[in-house]
This record gives structure tokens, C-alpha cells and sequence, in this order.
């Protein structure tokens, strides 16, 4: 059975950084990506970056006129990890994906596990929807590393996060309209309109792990204030205290966030820079917060 009762793995939008997959025995599928430069030449690049540097130069690029586009639906990639899994001898698996309301990852992931398991039968994965994506899968991926130190198996552990999903609050910030309207997130002429005015979208996800527009404001300053409203309303759970913020080169918002987290509840906020896959979506200049609450999302 090894150290644990179990195997965790993930893929790569939970957006923890590359030391923590390492120190927290946690095993990753890096997503793919590919990048056109404004002279139309695309290189393909697999998200696994090392260093904090490499997160800045891929907004730069992105800044420099570039454009990114993902591709989540890679059965290869997943088939090849459990593979390698089953091979090293693991046989329960408790698996993350990005959330089923973004991309049908989680159905590819399930149908690359049970071919492995026709290879390797006592191989057995477990595929959680977090109904999130970026720091918020990344926050259940860690409750559940802390879970499996614990002794708990991979039944015990599933049901745990299943349970925590709809309790992660997100507010997500986004500074260039245009990244949300490629993905189809805004209208074209809302985006127009919105940058002219310096409209900030909050987005968060629904209960079906779907992305909507919760508020509208004007400027970064007021969106910040808005996240501060909503915290001032419910905090975090005192259970956990948990609350996590990342940002897409973008550190003065996620700073004061984090500061004001700190000085109001008493808690240190893990924060991130956020992975190119996720990233591709809302650009350079994004920043966000999530939180496990007492409330399920969106019910205050």
C-alpha cells in the first residue's frame, strides 16, 4: 500500500505551484496550451512552470499582443498518467480535475482511468468535480493531502471534499474585457463597452461550477471594496480558515486583499500567481479571492 492509503493526483488548473506538488507527495497531469505570437507563429506548451518568473513572461506575452488557447481534452496525457501510476503499483486514486461547468476534463480523465484499470485491474480512481477551477480546486486538492496524512482513504477523503465544494466562495476580477469575450463569457460589444468605461466584471461559479457575472463595477478600487463587503458579510469558515487569492500579474490588488484578510480574521491567506491554462481566460491584470464559507456559494 506504500506511505498512504491512497494516491492523490490533479491536474494542473488547481494552479499549485510545482514545489508544492513535490512537498505534498501529490502527483499532476500538466495541461496543454499553445501560444500565437502577434506574427502568427504557435508553439505548443505544456503548463508546468517552474519558477515565478516564467508565470510573469507568459502575460507579458500575452500583453505583447500574443493569444493563448487551451486544450483540456487530452486523453493521452491523462491515460499515460494513471498508467505510469498503476505501473509505480498505486491502486486507489483520488483525482482532481477543473470543473465539469468549464470543460467535460472530468469524463476524460474517468474514461483514461478505466482503460488503465482494464490493464491493471485492481487500479481504482475516484475523479472529484470541484465545481471550481485555479486556487479554488487547489484548496480542496491540499484538504485532501491533509486528509490523506491523516489515514482517512480515498472513499473517506472523496466524500469530505464532495462535501466541501459548494462551501468555496470565489470572486474573480478581471481587468481586460476582451479575454472573457473570446471565451464567450461576454458579449463583443459588451466588452467594447465595458473597457471604454472601465467596467470590472466579478465572476464567480454557480453551484453547477459554471462561471457567471455576479456584479458589475467601476475600477479596480471599487471591485476590491466589493470583495471586502462580501467578506464583512460572512467570513471564513473558522473551521478551516482558509482562504486562498491569486492574481495574473497583477500583485498591488492581491496584496491588499491578502492584508486586509490578515488584519481582519487573523488569517494567512495563500497566495498564487495563476497557471496559463486558467490564465488563457482572463488575462493579464485578473485577481481573485475564494474562501470556504459557512454558507453555500452565492447565498449571501
Amino acid at each position: 500500500m506504500g506511505k498512504y492509503a491512497f494516491t492523490l493526483s490533479t491536474d494542473s488548473t488547481c494552479d499549485l505551484y510545482y514545489h508544492e506538488y513535490e512537498e505534498n507527495d501529490i502527483k499532476h497531469v500538466p495541461l496543454t496550451f499553445n501560444v500565437e505570437s502577434k506574427d502568427g507563429v504557435t508553439q505548443d506548451r505544456t503548463d508546468e512552470f517552474r519558477s515565478y518568473e516564467e508565470y510573469v513572461a507568459f502575460y507579458n506575452e500575452l500583453r505583447g499582443g500574443a493569444f493563448s488557447r487551451t486544450s483540456m481534452l487530452n486523453y493521452d496525457a491523462h491515460y499515460n498518467h494513471f498508467l505510469k501510476l498503476a505501473e509505480e503499483g498505486a491502486e486507489d486514486v483520488l483525482h482532481f480535475t477543473i470543473s465539469s461547468g468549464l470543460s467535460p476534463t472530468k469524463d476524460v480523465a474517468a474514461r483514461a482511468a478505466g482503460d488503465v484499470k482494464k490493464r491493471y485491474p485492481k487500479f481504482n480512481v475516484l475523479v472529484v468535480d470541484p465545481l471550481t477551477a485555479t486556487v479554488g480546486q487547489g484548496a480542496l486538492v491540499l484538504m485532501a493531502a491533509k486528509w490523506r496524512n491523516e489515514g482517512k482513504t480515498a472513499q473517506e477523503t472523496y466524500d469530505f471534499v464532495m462535501g466541501l465544494r459548494l462551501h468555496i466562495q470565489h470572486f474573480i476580477v478581471a481587468d481586460d474585457l476582451k479575454y472573457l469575450q473570446r471565451g464567450g463569457r461576454v458579449s463583443a460589444a459588451a466588452a467594447v463597452i465595458g473597457t471604454a468605461l472601465n467596467i470590472k466584471p466579478i465572476v464567480s461559479f454557480d453551484k453547477e461550477g459554471k462561471l457567471f457575472q455576479l456584479a458589475k463595477v467601476r475600477g479596480p478600487k471599487k471591485a476590491i471594496s466589493f470583495i471586502k463587503e462580501k467578506l464583512e458579510r460572512e467570513g471564513p469558515d473558522p473551521r478551516y480558515n482558509y482562504v486562498c487569492i491569486v492574481h495574473t500579474d497583477n500583485a498591488p490588488p492581491a496584496e491588499e486583499l491578502r492584508d486586509f484578510v490578515r488584519e481582519r480574521f487573523g488569517i494567512e491567506p495563500h497566495v498564487y500567481i495563476m497557471g496559463p491554462v486558467i490564465g488563457s481566460h482572463v488575462g493579464p491584470g485578473a485577481f481573485a479571492l475564494g474562501y470556504l464559507s459557512v454558507s453555500e456559494r452565492n447565498e449571501f
